[in-house]
């Protein structure tokens, strides 16, 4: 599981990020707003850790952008900010948990794992719609659509469509898709093959042709070639 942590305490942040590592989590570090939100957008991760109060870019800033893209990473802020109305701020800019400073390292592992236990159709407000040009994942009922053309999808390709959705045009590996949508039993490489094929096939129906690219030995690519 990758996570990206953004604390401008450096200090504070190598810290968590060594025991974070030690808890078996691929750790990604960044000290200001402005370059967390721009690892947040050419990678993928299954968590973001975030300080509220950040130089160049707040937290809050970082989170509400990541969510007008659509995507539905978990978002856990740190903050020494405690008052209702700042818990409120953070939740209605997209956050999925809240964790005031100073806490206890236990009580931290413990919301992170919770936050990386919910399966993707889960993060989030369930009834959200994924979107991207004309095309719309309800991942609540498995749908996909394009205009007044609908597909259903099964659990596996709705998750697969979402992670997609959620990261245009960036290259995901095999290993960060098996994550994603097989966080339990990765599959073969034959396995993730066939069910790209399949969504391939649905998408073919909505007129979405040629939006799932190969990259041999790598990984996939979703979008529109430039």
């Amino acid at each position: 599981m990758r996570i990206l942590l953004v604390d401008d305490e450096a200090e504070l942040a190598d810290a968590l990020g060594q025991v974070l590592q030690r808890e078996g989590y691929q750790v990604t570090l960044a000290y200001d707003g402005e370059r967390g939100a721009q690892l947040a957008q050419d990678e993928a991760y299954d968590l973001l850790i975030l300080d509220w109060m950040l130089p160049g870019q707040s937290g809050l800033a970082v989170c509400q952008e990541i969510r007008s893209r659509g995507q539905v990473t978990p978002v856990l802020f740190l903050t020494a900010k405690d008052t209702v109305d700042d818990r409120v701020d953070g939740l209605d800019a997209g956050a999925d948990d809240y964790l005031v400073k100073p806490f206890e390292l236990k009580e931290l592992l413990a919301r992170v794992r919770a936050l990386l236990r919910r399966p993707p159709s889960l993060l989030g407000d369930a009834s959200d719609r994924l979107t991207l040009g004309e095309l719309t994942l309800d991942p609540a009922n498995q749908i996909a659509s394009v205009g007044d053309r609908t597909v259903e999808l099964s659990e596996k390709e709705s998750r697969l469509l979402a992670y997609f959705i959620q990261y245009p045009d960036q290259l995901l590996s095999h290993r960060a898709i098996y994550q994603q949508v097989w966080p339990e039993d990765p599959p073969t490489s034959n396995a993730l093959a066939a069910q790209v094929r399949l969504l391939r096939r649905k998408l073919d129906a909505l007129g979405e042709s040629s939006i799932i690219h190969t990259v041999y030995g790598k990984g996939y690519r979703f979008g529109r070639p430039n």
